[in-house]
C-alpha cells in the first residue's frame, strides 16, 4: 500500500488513482539557461516517485512542460521575460535558445538515469489552449484588465492560498506596497501586453491585445489538455507552493469547475549550501557538467540525492559528494563480488523491508539500508541476492549491476594475462603476487564467473 505526503493536507495519504492509468504532471524547466544541480534534485525526486509507481505495477501517463515564454524575472508579474533576456544576450531566436538549453537538460536527465516523460509540451506550442482558458475565466467573471495585461482576481476564489497556508489578510494588507494597477497583491497575470515602444521576439494576437501568456496559465492549460480536468499527481519544487502552484489551483478550479483539480501535490525540498537555498538568482550552483569536470560520475550525484529524504533539505558540498562517490563505489564493488553459485535462502525479509520503505512516502534512505542488510546477510543465496538487487535498482536507478569496463595500460594488461595463466595452472601463490603488483599500479582485479573484471582504485 503506497502512502504519499500530500502537501495540500500536510499529511501522508494512501494513494488511490482516479483511473487505471496514473496521471502525473511535473513542472518542467524554464529553458533559458543551464539547470543547476539544485534544479536537478527535484527531477530525481519526481523520477523516484515514477519508478515506485511502476514498481507497484501502475501504468503511468507523465507530462512535463517546457516553459519557453512568459516566466518573468519576478514572481510578482514584473521584470523581463527570462527567454527574451536570454535571446538578446546570446543574439539568437527564443526558439533556438529553448531548443539548446532543453537539449542540455535532456542529456543531464539521461546521465542521471531519469526516465523520460511521455509528453513534453512547450508553452509556445499551446498558446491557443491558454487563450481559451483565459476566455473561460473572463466569461465566469474572474478577470479584470489593466494597461499592462489581464489579471486573475484572487478575491473571487475563496480557497486562494489554502495549500500554501497563506495569511491572505496579511498579504492583502500589502496594498500599501506599489502594485501598479493590480487590485490585490495576490492577483496574478493571465496575459501580458507587449510593450508599446518595442517588439518582443515572442508575441501573439489575443482578444485582449498583442502579448504573451502569464507563467501560471501555461501549466494549467497544458495539464488539462493532456491529462484532463482532474488528474492524480502534480510534482515540483517546494518553492512553487506559495505562488506558482497556488495560482495554478485558483485558475484551474475556477475555469474547470472542479475540486480538487489535483489529488496529490508532491514537492521536493531545496538543495542548500551553507544552509542557504541554491538558486540561479543568487549566482546558481554547479551544473552536472561541472561535477563531471571535477571527476564525478552523474550517478555519484544521484546517489547523494538518494541519501536524504526528498522532503528534507540536502546540504551540498564537495566533501559530501566525495563521500557519496566512495560509498556508491563501495556498494557496486560489494555487488560485483557476489557469487551467483553460492547457495542459501531467498532473502524475502529484505525485500519486505525495501518495499515497506519505498511505499512509506518514498523513503529511499531506508530502502538503501534494506539493500545493505541484504548484502551483509550471508544466509541469502548469491542468485537470490542478484535477483533482489535487480528489482530494487528499478527504483534506485543506480545501475547497480552494470560493470564498468576499465581500459588498463599495457603494463597492467600484461600482468592480468600472466595472472590468467597462473590461475589456469592453479599457481595461487603467483596469482596473488601478480594481483598485488596490479594493485600497486592503481588497479584491482575481481574474479567473476564471466572472467576477471578490472577496476581503477
Amino acid at each position: 500500500m503506497l502512502r504519499l505526503f500530500n502537501t495540500f493536507g500536510r499529511k501522508k495519504e494512501v494513494f488511490k488513482p482516479l483511473k487505471s492509468v496514473v496521471s502525473i504532471y511535473t513542472c518542467g524547466p524554464t529553458v533559458y539557461w543551464y539547470q543547476h544541480i539544485g534544479n536537478l534534485r527535484v527531477y530525481v525526486m519526481s523520477d523516484i516517485l515514477k519508478r515506485v509507481l511502476l514498481y507497484n505495477g501502475y501504468k503511468i501517463k507523465h507530462v512535463m512542460n517546457l516553459t519557453d515564454v512568459g516566466h518573468l524575472t519576478s514572481d510578482a508579474d514584473t521584470g523581463e521575460d527570462k527567454m527574451e533576456v536570454a535571446a538578446h544576450r546570446e543574439h539568437k531566436s527564443a526558439s533556438a535558445i529553448a531548443d539548446f538549453y532543453y537539449s542540455i537538460f535532456n542529456k543531464d536527465s539521461k546521465k542521471l538515469n531519469i526516465l523520460q516523460p511521455d509528453i513534453t509540451p512547450k508553452a509556445t506550442d499551446n498558446i491557443k489552449e491558454q487563450i481559451d482558458m483565459i476566455k473561460i475565466l473572463e466569461k465566469k467573471g474572474y478577470t479584470y484588465k489593466t494597461s499592462d495585461g489581464v489579471y486573475f482576481d484572487s478575491t473571487k476564489f475563496p480557497r486562494y492560498g489554502e495549500m500554501a497556508k497563506l495569511n491572505i489578510e496579511e498579504l492583502r494588507a500589502g496594498k500599501r506596497i506599489k502594485m501598479g494597477e493590480k487590485k490585490n497583491k495576490t492577483d496574478f497575470s493571465l496575459w501580458k501586453f507587449s510593450p508599446k515602444d518595442s517588439k518582443r521576439k515572442q508575441e501573439w494576437d489575443s482578444p485582449w491585445g498583442v502579448g504573451f501568456p502569464g507563467w501560471h496559465i501555461e501549466c494549467s492549460a497544458m495539464a488539462t489538455k493532456y491529462l484532463g480536468k482532474r488528474f492524480d499527481i502534480h510534482t515540483g519544487g517546494e518553492d512553487h507552493i506559495p505562488i506558482h502552484h497556488t495560482n495554478e489551483i485558483a485558475q484551474s478550479e475556477s475555469a474547470l469547475g472542479v475540486k480538487p483539480w489535483v489529488s496529490y501535490w508532491i514537492h521536493g525540498a531545496f538543495l542548500t549550501t551553507k544552509g542557504k537555498k541554491v538558486s540561479k538568482s543568487k549566482g546558481g550552483l554547479y551544473t552536472l557538467s561541472d561535477l563531471e569536470e571535477h571527476g564525478y560520475n552523474p550517478l555519484d550525484y544521484r546517489y547523494l540525492c538518494l541519501l536524504t529524504h526528498y522532503r528534507k533539505n540536502l546540504e551540498f558540498s564537495f566533501d559530501a559528494l566525495k563521500a557519496a562517490m566512495a560509498a556508491y563505489k563501495s556498494l557496486k564493488n560489494k555487488i560485483a563480488e557476489i557469487n551467483p553459485k553460492e547457495e542459501g535462502a531467498e532473502g524475502k525479509k529484505h525485500l519486505k523491508a525495501f518495499e515497506s520503505a519505498i511505499n512509506d512516502d518514498l523513503n529511499i534512505p531506508l530502502a538503501l539500508q534494506a539493500l545493505q542488510g541484504l548484502l551483509r546477510d550471508r544466509s541469502v543465496s548469491g542468485k537470490a541476492k542478484l535477483a533482489l538487487i535487480k528489482g530494487m535498482d528499478t527504483v534506485f536507478g543506480l545501475d547497480l549491476l552494470k560493470r564498468e569496463r576499465v581500459s588498463a595500460p599495457a603494463e597492467v594488461k600484461k600482468l592480468i594475462n600472466e595472472r590468467k595463466k597462473a590461475r589456469r595452472d592453479k599457481d595461487w601463490k603467483l596469482s596473488d603476487s601478480l594481483r598485488m603488483k596490479i594493485k600497486k599500479l592503481g588497479y584491482w582485479v575481481d574474479d567473476t564467473s564471466e572472467g576477471p573484471v578490472v577496476k581503477k582504485i
